[in-house]
Order: structure tokens, then sequence, then C-alpha cells
């Protein structure tokens, strides 16, 4: 079964259509520029955009970079806060024509990371950490995925911890690898200290880049590994939740 999945972040859009037995892209993927202002109707002809560049008349995941439930948004920290409380599905739906299956962005990945990646196999507490925009989250126990989590905002140094750990924090304060990653540490240090994951992944674009700084991170129990489909799990985690097999609404 294949479908196409669509990953929305901060400053991104991007998708692909997936083949659901393997979690590989059937296609190079595209990605947009987030608008910005990143309001509703913006992000949605960006998503039609894609669905159309694909030709794409099948079943179809979007993420979206905040709490969502039962395809509606609920919290919109790294976009326009016009999101909230807006329903996401239908919004997409009525653009693309179809049916379309919303999720958090940081559980899709997660999802996709346990099914086909870094995850696959491994019991006990999982925790999948994205770094780009902001940080996103996904927090599994014994392959269940707890939905909605939201630890990139817990708070370090009287802010939120994604303020300091991101990776747009590393590229807007032009901190090189030692200096975020000793930020990233003390964030880990946080949220092991609440959690006690047996692994941590972690994703988004800069895992990319794993061998420069996850061996720098220190202070942590748990094994950490870089993601093993990188910055293209959310696309494969929407995809399988449009067709069922993830945690969408």
């Amino acid at each position: 079964m294949q479908a196409l999945g669509i990953d929305i972040g901060g400053t991104g859009i991007k998708g692909a259509p997936v083949d659901l037995a393997t979690g590989k892209l059937l296609a190079d993927r595209k990605k947009i520029a987030t608008p910005s202002p990143s309001t509703p109707d913006a992000v949605t002809e960006v998503v039609r955009e894609l669905v159309q560049a694909f030709s794409w008349s099948g079943v179809i995941g979007a993420t979206f970079p905040g709490v969502v439930a039962g395809g509606t948004v609920r919290t919109a920290a790294n976009v326009d806060k016009t999101w909230i409380d807006r329903d996401a599905a239908a919004l997409f739906g009525k653009a693309t024509g179809t049916g379309v299956t919303v999720l958090n962005d940081a559980d899709a990945a997660g999802v996709a990371e346990m099914t086909f990646g870094a995850g696959v196999g491994v019991k006990g507490t999982v925790l999948m950490l994205t770094f780009g925009t902001g940080v996103g989250s996904a927090l599994f126990t014994d392959g269940i995925l707890v939905r909605n989590t939201e630890f990139g905002h817990i708070e370090v140094r009287g802010k939120d911890a994604e303020k300091r750990a991101s990776e747009h924090a590393k590229v807007s304060r032009g901190w090189g690898w030692k200096d975020w990653t000793e930020r990233v540490s003390e964030y880990l240090q946080h949220v092991e200290a609440l959690l006690s994951p047996d692994l941590i992944i972690v994703g988004g674009g800069i895992s990319k880049e794993a061998e420069k700084w996850v061996p720098l991170l220190s202070g942590i129990r748990a094994k950490i590994v870089p993601a093993a489909l990188q910055n293209d799990a959310g696309i494969v985690g929407a995809a399988m939740a449009a067709a069922g097999t993830a945690g969408g609404d």
C-alpha cells in the first residue's frame, strides 16, 4: 500500500509518496518554504501544491508542529497562532478533495522510527526528540505511543528548553557544536530525570550530522542514537497515519 506523507514544520513543508510495507519514499521528496506568516490559509495552499505536484489522488497524512486532537490543532508554538482551535484535517481535506489524517509531527517521526528505524524491536521506554525550529518529542512505552507530549517546552534556566536546544537556536545564535551540545546535554539530563528512558532517538534535519554532535553529549545514562530515517521520518509517519498504521486522529 502507498500513501502521501506531508510533514509541516516551522521553516519548511515537505512531502513524498511512501511505500508503507518498507517505509521507503517512492519519489524524491518535494520541499516548499513555510509561508510567513504561516496562517492556516497559507499553509493549506502549500499542502494543496504538494498534493498536485505528485498528482496524488490516494490517501494523505499530514503532520503539524503542535498538539493535534481529532484533527484539530490545540497549540502552535512555532507557527501562526491563528492555527489554534482550527480543524486542520477539514482544511486540508477541502483543499485536496480527499480525507487527510493529521497528527503531531514528532509523534509521526517517532512512529516511523519505531516501525522502520532506530526503535525497531526496542522494549521499555523510548523517547524520540526532533531538533529543528523547535524541539518535538514522541514517547513510547513498550512500543505504544503516548500522544502529544511537548517535552520541548520543559523549562530549563527559566526558558522553554527548545529556545536553547533547537537547531534554530544553534544557527541563530551562531553556536558551534560544542557550545550547542552543552545545552542539549543539559536539556537531556532534565528529560532523563523525568522519564528515565532506555533509548533516546535524536532526529530532525540536524540528525544528518549526528557524528559531529551525538558523541559530544554527556551526563546522560540512556543510550542515544540518531534517527535512521533522519529528516524523512515525519513524512513516513504521516503516510502511516493516513493508512491507519500510526497514531493519527
